[in-house]
């Protein structure tokens, strides 16, 4: 199947991927793990049969800290036992991210040495079962590492030939240009993607939007509908109006939601998670849903002034929906 699509710097990918993390939640028994997992592969197999050819993943995603990397290889799994041919194959886009650590205790860190980013890369490698990461992401800032020196680290896993495109997540505008003036453009070779929270609760660093137009830079925002607490919210209170439109169209109000993403910028992938198959089903209805202007402007009349500012989340896998 052929979707809408969007470039992803040398690539052209379907204009929502999948974000694998909800795949990785955690379980009670072994029985329960093993057919979770055949779930998860199932609903990527599905994904990649709807023509999603952008799937979104992380070494941190896991159950627990001592099942590091699990998330990747159930998406490596998945790829590698989907049926589909070798050219439609050839046009799926595996991303990855690393630079947070997960130990014993489930003590969250950072670390971007050039070592450990090394490492982790050729770890994901081989749990992704790739010889060469196509898209790696520099998951979130060291903050014990001058900005330049963890960058020029990042760029060091491209130069050895270890990842093909890099992205960053979680940058402000500021660092996002510096990251820019460091490593070059898209068309330099250079960063193609930004990975930020955005939804219509989360909406901040509006430069980065400018940032990513003046340079032709992909915006992948995570929990486009919030995160897991708030995700029953989209259709209700502040954000009814996403209901409402949606109803309109025949169109649930998450289908909305990534109408409305796709709509503020053509540099906008959304990468919603999804943890069954009729939620990823009704997620592909807001591809091709247009919006007036004049819907537009009554959605974002409706969000509210001041958007939420939860601080530095942390990607903790988590079931974000139920539906």
């Amino acid at each position: 199947m052929s979707l809408p699509e969007r470039t992803l710097g040398p690539w052209r990918v379907s204009a929502i991927g999948l974000g694998c993390l909800q795949l990785s939640g955690k379980l009670p028994t072994p029985a329960a793990t093993s057919q979770a997992r055949a779930n998860a592969i199932a609903l990527i197999h599905f994904a990649l049969d709807a023509g999603i050819t952008l799937l979104d993943t992380a070494d941190i995603y896991a159950p627990s800290w001592d099942a590091f990397g699990h998330n990747e290889e159930l998406v490596g799994e998945a790829f590698s036992t989907w049926p589909g041919t070798v050219e439609a194959k050839s046009k799926v886009v595996i991303a990855t991210k690393g630079g947070i650590t997960r130990g014993p205790g489930e003590h969250w860190g950072r670390c971007s040495t050039a070592e450990y980013l090394l490492r982790a890369v050729e770890s994901s490698a081989t749990r992704l079962g790739v010889e060469k990461i196509q898209l790696w992401q520099h998951h979130r800032l060291d903050p014990t590492i001058a900005f330049e020196t963890q960058f020029e680290n990042v760029l060091l896993l491209r130069e050895r030939g270890l990842i093909q495109r890099i992205g960053v997540s979680n940058y402000s505008a500021e660092q996002l240009r510096r990251a820019i003036k460091i490593g070059g453009t898209p068309a330099e070779g250079g960063i193609i993607s930004i990975q930020n929270q955005f939804s219509p609760r989360y909406r901040h660093e509006s430069e980065v939007f400018e940032i990513c137009q003046e340079y032709g830079i992909a915006f992948l925002p995570w929990y486009p509908f919030g995160g897991m607490s708030r995700a029953q919210g989209v259709s209700t209170g502040a954000f009814g109006a996403f209901n409402e439109v949606g109803a309109s169209k025949g169109i649930s109000a998450y289908a909305t939601v990534i109408a409305w993403l796709l709509h503020r910028s053509l540099m906008m992938i959304p990468i919603p998670g999804a943890s069954r198959i009729n939620s990823l089903q009704d997620d592909l209805t807001g591809l091709t849903v247009p919006l007036s202007i004049s819907e537009m402007a009554r959605l974002n009349e409706s969000l509210p002034a001041e958007a939420e500012l939860d601080g530095e989340l942390v990607e903790q896998p988590v079931f974000l929906r139920l539906t």
